[in-house]
């Protein structure tokens, strides 16, 4: 299983911070319901990119410790956090692999965005059951299952764009994208968080060509390390082409979230 790649979103970050969807603010309703957030709980936001989930879930805990392997990633979380006067995140170097060395409090809330998928999970969820409080829980966010969620039309433009330029195998910094074996919950319930609940979110986008291309930028597999010298060529021709396919310039895309809640029994 794949662990934590500190080089898989290099030269990535400014996109990631400014492209990536936000979740929706019912998300952090529920997680505050749930979990009866009151302003005095210690969270982890494990995998937290430039702060995208920590960011909003900061004003319903004491603290959120944010951890990334990507320094350039915490950098752009702290600046972001500064324009937002956000000063309740603690930002840490660091991954599932390092957990135990991290020097954390006992948690009462750890969340994984778009991180599961990189970890050791089966010795990350032993490792969070440890370091959580008795009555802690996880929350798993993530997009549904390949194939359940009906992707765009201009879906396939991008992806043949992109394979143009960097083939059709998904790259991952300096490895290959991971594909999970079995499903998160299953993972779950095989842990001591083994009672899962899943709470399914859907929000419409609607995106230019720039915002489209700069989401691209955005991924592992498309980073602009990926595609190095051959970067501007891509971008005018993914633009060239997603105005070929709809010259209206508005792509939508409805993008759905499970969230998965899990807790000891």
């Amino acid at each position: 299983m794949m662990a934590a790649d500190p080089h898989a979103f290099v030269s990535a970050e400014s996109h990631y911070a400014r492209y990536r969807p936000h979740y929706p603010s019912a998300l952090y309703d529920l997680l505050a319901a749930r979990f009866t957030l009151d302003g005095s709980q210690r969270a982890l936001d494990l995998g937290c990119g430039p702060g995208t989930v920590a960011l909003d879930l900061a004003p319903a805990v004491e603290t959120v410790f944010a951890v990334d392997p990507s320094p350039d990633m915490l950098a752009q979380g702290r600046v972001l956090a500064g324009e937002r006067g956000v000063s309740n995140i603690s930002w840490q170097q660091g991954s599932s692999d390092t957990l135990a060395g991290l020097g954390l409090p006992p948690l009462d809330l750890v969340v994984m965005a778009k991180s599961f998928h990189w970890m050791d999970r089966g010795q990350t969820l032993a490792d969070l059951d440890r370091m959580c409080a008795p009555e802690a829980g996880l929350a798993v966010l993530s997009a549904g299952p390949p194939g359940t969620t009906s992707l765009p039309a201009w879906a396939g433009v991008v992806a043949e764009v992109r394979a143009a330029y960097l083939g059709t195998v998904r790259r991952a910094g300096t490895g290959i994208y991971p594909e999970p074996e079995e499903t998160f919950r299953t993972t779950l319930e095989r842990s001591a968080f083994c009672n899962v609940e899943m709470v399914p979110f859907e929000q419409h986008v609607v995106r230019t060509p720039a915002e489209l291309i700069g989401l691209q930028l955005s991924n592992s597999y498309s980073t602009p390390a990926q595609l190095g010298s051959r970067r501007a060529a891509f971008e005018r021709d993914l633009h060239r082409a997603l105005l070929e396919h709809d010259p209206s310039g508005r792509y939508e895309e409805t993008i759905r979230t499970e969230v998965l809640l899990a807790v000891r029994p």
